[in-house]
């Protein structure tokens, strides 16, 4: 009987994650991924961004989002800004407001009392 020639295959190598400098693949987040894992728009998300300190670094035109960034960011539940700092960023929102000296008048107006002292 003949001797059949062996093949040598070799097996194919396990798929593995690649590990690049900014962590694994799928770590890192574009500013649209970072909206789907949110379930949110990414309007929403940039906002989240400017007010409330999700973390995410602007490179250029581009977002990108760390997801275990996110996962933390959601998981405290509060701003790494005190809640006395949270009101002063809030009230400072108005200051260049255009009507804000309308609407304070308007207001006073309808508590029957004058903005100031001077005020009949």
């Amino acid at each position: 009987m003949p001797r059949s020639k062996k093949t040598t295959e070799k097996a194919p190598k396990p798929l593995r994650e690649t590990t690049a400098v900014n962590g694994p693949t799928g770590e890192v987040l574009t500013l649209r991924e970072a909206a789907a894992y949110l379930r949110l728009g990414e309007p929403d998300v940039l906002r989240l961004v400017r007010e409330q300190e999700l973390p995410g670094r602007q490179l250029g035109s581009e977002w990108r989002f760390l997801k275990t960034a996110i996962e933390n960011w959601l998981r405290t539940g509060t701003s790494a800004k005190s809640n006395k700092e949270a009101w002063m960023a809030l009230a400072g929102a108005w200051k260049d407001d255009p009507f804000r000296e309308e609407m304070l008048r308007e207001i006073y107006r309808q508590r029957g009392r004058p903005m100031t002292e001077d005020e009949p």
